[in-house]
């Protein structure tokens, strides 16, 4: 454990003017109040946060970001308050304690609620004070270095995999490069401990029989760049067991067929010296062809510059180098924590600047704190923004796009604005019209096309790449399910009431408000369209006296003719969007006798009066709806249909049955041959029909054909 001098010289030793009195108030405090707490590796518990606070030196953080390493667990663990640490420390170092401290006190259905929550909670505090983040991670690298002392199995489990979700994910995107791969490679240790053990064994069983190649190596690398006049410092090393297994697993490749397993990193003076040290490069080992990549002029989210290049270099080895000056090299591996924004002296204006653009990411995560949904969902989200590989695009004007590898034009329009996301409706790439499913390249020009009248498809979440656009999409569609689930309950009260002689008006609706536990007429309306509330529920208590109407559990269905005019719902498409949508494989059409199955929270699914999986809400007669067709005959519309069509296995049979269809005016939407014999062949064919009559037409009219034996109708 760190002794009190220790921690105060390491501290002066990078900053002659921090606060020694307040650091040595803070070891004695600390000290104090932890008391006779123990670690489960049986250490006294104040060696922890003494640890952290000295990974914190170890990145030359300021004073107040020390004494809260120092301070971190008082809160959670004694009896010390904010107040208490406001007085004795100051605001500032109270606020960030508070924000470091562990919120685990709201009980929560599961450990995965938890943990989302915590990170939620985690984050909002962090995005008022970056530094809360640093002595967090310093707080988790500690944690994993003495996991092995848990005794529960599973526990070290559970830590270690939130370690390699979130906190090594997090530090990546900080910048902190060696907090990060230290988290990896410890979580790595707990998860897979047998592919961490054979890794190792080969790799020293590699550098056994290759002595001190990366030396080596390193050493002609030098000598070759100051032969050409380029001075410069050369720094190899074998790269972790965790980086060489996720790239074997990225490229599905063996440790022998993986070459590149040494990493050398060249630091010269200045941007030209890197281009020079690459020249340099290139001249005497041959680069390996699309292992290239420029850093300098396209930087990473984090801050993160340098170029890397991958060459069959010195004997005959494939080696990957990164070339960066001293600045860039401090940034890469101390990232956010080498142009600190808290830092006095010169420079302090350009510093907040690069730190406002570095940290965007930061900006929308918590963005999408305060839009999104359930803890988990976020925790998806973020998930997403952290685990990216980058890929560069352009707007027409030039303005550069930073988009995670796998990303698509929706993910270019949330980029650029929400609003342009939400109101996406195609998109150009390098001027041709593309899917907007489409996958972005490296230098991808992207103009969106927009219309007001656009709102996000739920068919988009399954081709985002981005934890922003998917928050968005999510967010989009909830509202617009809300609303559309307001004005189903009010077709839904309308014909409930009616059908009772009353009238639904707002000023009798707003009598069940309070003894139903509702705030208002929109969240009423909404519970009875997602079915969690019944429209009889809302009658009943509105007129209690009123004789409660009984019906049969296929009541709804019985009087259910096209035409009705007490039908509950009238469809005038397709389905309505996201409140009422048809039941898989069922193609029910117009002019055929149709009925609801609200299910609550969903909504109500429309199903034909014969289906046979009306056979399981048998039992739920509440759960049934009147459903009639409103189909307006002058703009008809096409229905999706299926038939099961047997046939002759003789030479023009498919093309008889295709221009029949054609003839009927219905397009072919899917063709797919479910069975073949020497004589006949069973196919599935999907088409467009304008109503029922049109279907049997088509139908009556295949069973005529010679080559066909059998046509019939699906039902599920």
């Amino acid at each position: 454990m760190l002794r009190q001098y220790e921690l105060v010289d390491r501290v002066l030793g990078y900053d002659p003017r921090a606060d020694e009195a307040l650091i040595n108030r803070a070891y004695v405090y600390a000290m104090k109040k932890h008391g006779s707490q123990m670690r489960a590796s049986g250490d006294p518990y104040f060696s922890h946060p003494i640890e952290v606070a000295g990974i914190l030196t170890d990145l030359k953080l300021d004073t107040a970001t020390i004494v809260t390493a120092i301070l971190h667990d008082t809160i959670e663990d004694t009896g010390a308050t904010m107040d208490e640490l406001a007085d004795l420390f100051g605001v500032e170092i109270a606020n960030l304690v508070d924000g470091v401290t562990k919120l685990t006190r709201i009980e929560l259905t599961s450990e995965r609620s938890k943990q989302a929550e915590n990170f939620r909670k985690f984050l909002l505090a962090m995005s008022n004070d970056i530094r809360v983040l640093l002595v967090k991670l310093a707080d988790r690298l500690h944690n994993m270095r003495t996991l092995h002392f848990i005794q529960s199995a599973e526990k070290r489990q559970r830590i270690a995999q939130e370690t390699m979700d979130i906190y090594a994910p997090l530090a990546g995107r900080m910048g902190i490069q060696e907090i990060r791969e230290e988290l990896e490679d410890l979580a790595f240790k707990e998860l897979n401990p047998e592919a961490r053990e054979t890794l190792l064994k080969r790799l020293n069983e590699f550098q056994t029989e290759s002595g001190d190649i990366v030396e080596r190596i390193a050493g002609e690398l030098k000598a070759k760049l100051q032969a050409g006049g380029l001075a410069c410092e050369v720094d190899g090393r074998q790269k972790r067991p965790y980086s060489v297994w996720r790239k074997m697993e990225r490229r599905a490749i063996s440790l022998e067929q993986l070459s590149d397993i040494f990493g050398f990193r060249l630091m010269v003076d200045d941007v030209p010296d890197c281009y020079r040290a690459l020249g340099l490069l290139h001249t005497n080992w041959p680069m390996v062809p699309g292992r290239f990549k420029d850093y300098i002029s396209t930087p990473k989210n984090n801050g993160y510059r340098s170029l890397h290049t991958t060459m069959i270099g010195p004997e005959q080895k494939r080696v990957e180098v990164q070339v960066r000056t001293h600045k860039m090299h401090d940034v890469a591996e101390y990232g956010i924590a080498s142009h600190w924004l808290y830092k006095e002296g010169a420079g302090g204006a350009e510093r907040s600047e690069e730190f406002a653009s570095t940290f965007r990411w930061l900006r929308q995560l918590i963005e999408m704190l305060e839009h999104g949904g359930s803890p988990e969902e976020f925790l998806e989200h973020t998930k997403l923004q952290m685990y990216s590989d980058q890929v560069f695009c352009f707007t027409p004007k030039g303005t550069l796009i930073t988009l995670p590898r796998g990303a698509t034009p929706i993910d270019f329009a949330y980029a650029v604005h929400t609003d342009v996301g939400d109101t996406c409706v195609g998109c150009k790439i390098n001027g041709r019209h593309m899917p907007l499913r489409s996958v972005l390249v490296n230098g991808d020009e992207v103009e969106i096309i927009r219309s007001q009248a656009q709102r996000p498809s739920p068919a988009w979440e399954a081709f985002v790449a981005t934890g922003k656009a998917r928050s968005a999409i999510r967010r989009s569609i909830r509202a617009v399910k809300e609303a559309e689930f307001g004005r189903l309950g009010r077709q839904i009260l309308k014909g409930v009431f009616e059908a009772a002689g009353k009238e639904a008006t707002d000023v009798i609706l707003e009598r069940a408000l309070h003894p139903l536990h509702k705030d208002d007429l929109d969240e009423l309306l909404a519970a009875i369209g997602d079915g969690t509330l019944s429209a009889q529920q809302v009658l009943d208590t509105v007129y209690p006296e009123l004789p409660t109407k009984k019906r049969g559990k296929r009541g709804a269905a019985k009087s259910n003719g096209a035409g009705d005019q007490h039908a509950v719902i009238k469809l005038s498409g397709r389905g309505q969007g996201l409140a009422i949508r048809m039941a898989p494989n069922s193609f029910p059409l117009p002019g055929e006798r149709i009925v609801g199955i609200i299910t609550p929270g969903e909504g109500i699914t429309i199903y034909p009066i014969d289906a046979p999986a009306l056979a399981e809400f048998d039992d739920a007669p509440t759960r049934w709806l009147d459903v009639t067709w409103d189909i307006d005959p002058e703009h008809p519309q096409a229905f999706p249909a299926r038939l099961n069509i047997t046939a002759r296995n003789e030479v023009g049979a498919l093309g008889h049955i295709t221009s029949l269809v054609a003839d009927y005016g219905s397009n072919i939407t899917n063709l797919t041959m479910t069975q073949r014999d020497t004589d006949f062949y069973d196919m599935q064919l999907d088409l467009e029909v304008r109503d029922f009559k049109h279907l049997t037409r088509i139908m009556s009219a295949l069973n005529g054909l010679s080559v066909v034996s059998l046509v019939t109708r699906p039902r599920r």
